[in-house]
């Protein structure tokens, strides 16, 4: 009988704790940041990886305690909507946005969605992370919008440069999705090529975004011969069609492009073709990368069973989100008071080892800082994976 009384005693006192830690965990209260972005269609790896990196953070964030700003501990919570890269649904994720109250959101991930959110975010107070270039978001009078990567007109001169100097490039021909966002990274990526003296052979070739063969495509560009192919602003899943298609073609140049790719699509679709491809990578190295970077990499893969390198440089919005209302608590529902935050915002860096920060940058793209600091790394495919061929810095 006592056994009996003591083992429900015990029963009763482990059900209790467990009721005091979920009230101490409900005791927080929660802050609510937002993503609208790609998550489905061709584009959809790069706002899987924006929302599966937030989704990630947060969960560890809330597991540890919450994040404190000011006196009050937040859980996080992280409200998603997919717009399927579509303007009008951009425009309809962050009007949801706004009935939700929230007042920080991380993407569009293309141009067009950046720029068709932009009224939406100005007159409703929301300061919005897009992965698009514009550079009318990012100059005044626009002050909303903070560029979360590096941009094309920063990374294409970058990736150029180096293969001038080190591979002997002369010629480059630009192939583009018939779309804006790829056109217009297309006409950067043109201008910075002639300005540093190379010569472009092709840049009128487009192809729509449903084609499944790229062999018409390439053709009259394998023609102009040149020593560098660039991909304008192609999508995760056009990418291996194209340098396949490129390949089979009898082309032995360098394959290129300025956006971020995903190593399991490229191995999928082209295998060892797609060896000695460039493109930007996510923003750190397994050199500089730090004990907190690979804790995250591990948490990422544990929740989701795979792990997408471009999330290097997704994790850093929701960081920086953060890290900017610690420094000033008056911003969780005022961002004026964020804008005049990001100025002076002088924070480690957790995912980089060494004294790097967090940061602001942007003033030489666009006058004012609009642009997370995170590294430029270039990355070169190799045999299945992405291996680091350069790492660089913008202002």
């Amino acid at each position: 009988m006592k056994r009996r009384t003591l083992l429900k005693a015990s029963v009763m006192a482990a059900a209790f704790a467990t009721f005091q830690a979920t009230l101490a965990f409900a005791d927080n209260p929660v802050l609510k940041v937002g993503f609208v972005g790609v998550t489905s269609g061709p584009a959809a790896a790069w706002g899987i990886s924006n929302q599966r990196s937030m989704e990630t953070r947060a969960a560890w964030i809330n597991e540890t305690g919450g994040y404190k700003i000011g006196d009050t501990t937040y859980d996080i919570e992280i409200v998603s909507f997919d717009d399927q890269k579509d303007p009008k649904r951009a425009i309809a994720g962050m009007e949801k946005m706004a009935q939700g109250g929230i007042h920080y959101v991380v993407g569009p991930n293309v141009d067009d969605g950046a720029a068709a959110v932009r009224p939406v975010a100005e007159a409703n107070g929301i300061v919005y992370f897009p992965y698009a270039f514009p550079k009318e978001l990012y100059k005044p009078p626009a002050s909303n919008a903070v560029l979360g990567m590096v941009a094309n007109y920063q990374s294409g001169p970058a990736i150029y440069k180096y293969l001038r100097d080190e591979k002997g490039v002369k010629t480059v021909a630009f192939v583009a999705a018939n779309e804006s966002d790829p056109l217009s990274q297309r006409d950067g990526g043109v201008a910075a090529a002639k300005e540093l003296g190379l010569e472009v052979v092709s840049d009128n070739v487009t192809y729509q975004v449903d084609t499944t063969d790229f062999t018409p495509v390439l053709t009259p560009v394998m023609r102009s011969r040149p020593d560098l192919l660039v991909l304008s602003g192609v999508s995760p899943a056009n990418a291996p069609q194209l340098i396949r298609s490129a390949r089979e073609l009898g082309f032995e140049g360098t394959i290129s492009t300025e956006t971020a790719q995903d190593a399991q699509v490229l191995r999928e679709g082209a295998g060892d073709l797609a060896n000695g491809f460039i493109s930007v990578g996510g923003a750190s190295t397994p050199e500089v990368a730090s004990d907190m970077m690979m804790e995250f990499v591990d948490r990422y893969t544990k929740m989701f069973g795979e792990y997408n390198d471009e999330s290097n440089t997704k994790v850093y919005a929701l960081e920086y989100i953060l890290e900017t209302l610690k420094a000033n608590p008056e911003a969780i529902d005022n961002v004026e008071e964020f804008k005049k935050t990001m100025d002076t915002l002088d924070a480690p860096n957790p995912y980089m080892k060494g004294d790097a920060k967090l940061k602001y940058v942007g003033m030489s793209s666009f006058g004012q800082k609009r642009q997370v600091a995170v590294p430029l790394v270039v990355n070169v495919f190799k045999d299945g994976e992405f291996q680091t061929l350069f790492v660089a810095e913008v202002d």
